[in-house]
């Protein structure tokens, strides 16, 4: 399933009004708030790699494995039971478009490490999803204030589209850390290269250093 980097992803919505970052009065206000080689949409694109999974909500369950206390499993009721915040960030996708304002709601994401009993050893979060999907972040990225599990945008479920019934939500990182339709949270001592990491993305995946690829 590899592909050239820099080439779009297989699903992309290309009918997006884009703005420079001189048009926007909240670029203005902070100039820094959008990374190089950024331009703003007002939609929310859809992109991903494959087909867009269809759940079945009272069989889908979420995986939590590694360096926890104990190993286990969520249900969709359980995951939805969890102590929900919502916060409002701005996403920023490899392939050049931002999207600023967004609210996200969900279980923040350090909120949900200590109810799991995330162990002191844990250095990174490696997230799996449907397809054999995984990317892999920091444990300090996972623990931003702003990172969520999120299940819902501006207010209303996440689509199918954009990784109902639950994805990661990690600020500050391209959207692809973002990862969509999350089917096991996995707390590990080591790095592991993410699908689209081993095909072309850098690791690191800052959009203000430009980190896109290798």
């Amino acid at each position: 399933m590899s592909r050239a980097a820099g080439s779009l992803p297989a699903r992309y919505d290309a009918a997006m009004p884009l703005f420079t970052r001189r048009e926007d009065p909240r670029v203005l206000a902070d100039p820094q708030r959008l990374p190089p080689g950024q331009v703003l949409t007002q939609k929310w694109p859809v992109l991903h790699y494959g087909e867009v999974p269809r759940y079945d909500l009272g069989r889908w369950q979420l995986q939590v494995r590694g360096e926890v206390d104990e190993e286990r499993s969520l249900t969709h009721e359980e995951v939805r039971q969890l102590p929900a915040v919502e916060v409002v960030l701005d996403i920023h996708c490899v392939t050049t478009w931002s999207r600023f304002d967004n609210r996200f709601t969900g279980v923040r994401f350090g909120d949900f490490a200590q109810l799991m009993g995330m162990r002191p050893s844990t250095r990174f979060v490696e997230f799996h999803c449907f397809g054999g999907f995984t990317t892999t972040v920091p444990v300090a990225t996972a623990l931003d204030p702003g990172a969520l599990l999120a299940w819902a945008h501006d207010g209303e479920e996440l689509s199918p589209e954009h990784g109902y019934p639950l994805r990661a939500v990690m600020p500050r990182r391209y959207f692809w850390k973002s990862a969509k339709w999350l089917e096991a949270v996995e707390f590990r001592r080591d790095d592991r290269l993410g699908f689209w990491e081993r095909n072309g993305y850098n690791n690191s995946a800052d959009p203000w250093l430009e980190e896109r690829y290798w």
